[in-house]
C-alpha cells in the first residue's frame, strides 16, 4: 500500500504539460525552510493500493501528459511507486520524480527498488531544498542546488526552460486555500492571509 498525502488530478505547475500529481506521505531529509513539512510524518497518509491509484490515473488518461511523484519522499515508497510507474509507462504517459537525495546517493543505495524506479522515471529533479540557496528561477526548483536529471530522451533541456515556475489555487472541501506549484510560499502566504484576515492558507 502506498501512503499518500495528496492527489491532484490535473495540474499544470509539477512539472511538462498537464499532470496527475501525487505527493506521498514521509521523509526522513527534513530540509531546512520546507514548506512541505505536513508530508514528513510517516503513517499519516491516506493508504491506497498500487492499483486504485493507477485507476485514478487512467480515467483522466486522455487530458494528461504524465504523473509526477513527490512529497514526502517518494524513494521512502519506490517498491510500490516503481511497480505503478511501470503500468504509467506502459500507457505512454511520462513519470517526473522529486527526490530530495541526489541521484548518486540514491544509486549508492543499491537496492532493487529504488534502481526500478530510476528506469521508469522519465525526469528525476534531485536534491534537498536548501535555504541557503534559495533560487526560483528555473521551473519546478527552489534551489540552486536542484538539478534535472534526464533519464530518458522522453524530455530534454530545451523544453524544460521554455517552463517558467507558476502556482495553482484551489479552495479546498472544508474551505481552506491550498497552494501548489512554485513560488515564494512566505510572501505568498504572507499576502493572502493579509487579505483574508485569517491564517486559512495551507
Amino acid at each position: 500500500m502506498l501512503d499518500i498525502y495528496k492527489i491532484i488530478e490535473k495540474t499544470a505547475v509539477e512539472g511538462p504539460g498537464i499532470r496527475f500529481c501525487i505527493w506521498v506521505q514521509g521523509c526522513k531529509k527534513h530540509c531546512k525552510g520546507c514548506f512541505a513539512k505536513e508530508t514528513w510524518e510517516f503513517d499519516a497518509g491516506k493508504k491506497y493500493s498500487v492499483e486504485d491509484i493507477f485507476k485514478q490515473i487512467y480515467a483522466v488518461k486522455k487530458d494528461i501528459e504524465g504523473v509526477t511523484f513527490l512529497g514526502g519522499e517518494p524513494f521512502e515508497q519506490a517498491k510500490e511507486l516503481s511497480n505503478l510507474a511501470k503500468l504509467i509507462k506502459q500507457e505512454g504517459l511520462s513519470v517526473v520524480c522529486f527526490t530530495g537525495y541526489t541521484i548518486e546517493e540514491l544509486r549508492n543505495k543499491k537496492l532493487t527498488e529504488v534502481n526500478e524506479l530510476l528506469n521508469y522515471t522519465d525526469l528525476l529533479i534531485d536534491g534537498g531544498f536548501d535555504e541557503d540557496k534559495f533560487d526560483i528561477s528555473r521551473a519546478w526548483v527552489g534551489s540552486l542546488n536542484q538539478r534535472y536529471i534526464f533519464l530518458t530522451d522522453f524530455y530534454f533541456q530545451d523544453e524544460v526552460n521554455k517552463y517558467k515556475n507558476k502556482i495553482e489555487a484551489r479552495i479546498s472541501y472544508d474551505g481552506k486555500l491550498e497552494i501548489n506549484g512554485m513560488g515564494d510560499f512566505t510572501r505568498i502566504k504572507e499576502k493572502f492571509c493579509l487579505q483574508l484576515g485569517k491564517n486559512n492558507v495551507k
